[in-house]
């Protein structure tokens, strides 16, 4: 049996009316204030990269749309939650 570690939600710089929750190792999902989910943040390559990939959740087409690779998670949240 496979155990998932998560690892520590990266810390966001801006004040955001947001949450990350784990979803998997690398892997976080964006909450709004009422929790609903907006997208998923994730790790782009190592941790010493420092690029985070963004994809929006699309309630229409029930499945996530990429938006791109942000060099900081500050970025790539504001592109899930402006989009």
């Amino acid at each position: 049996m496979t155990v998932a570690t998560h690892s520590p939600a990266p810390r966001l710089t801006r004040s955001t009316p947001v949450h990350l929750q784990p979803a998997s190792s690398g892997l976080w999902r964006v909450l709004d204030a009422h929790g609903h989910i907006l997208g998923h943040l994730e790790r782009a390559g190592d941790e010493g990269e420092g690029r985070w990939r963004a994809r929006r959740l699309n309630p229409l087409r029930r499945r996530f749309q990429s938006l791109g690779e942000f060099w900081s998670p500050d970025d790539a949240v504001d592109c899930i939650r402006y989009l």
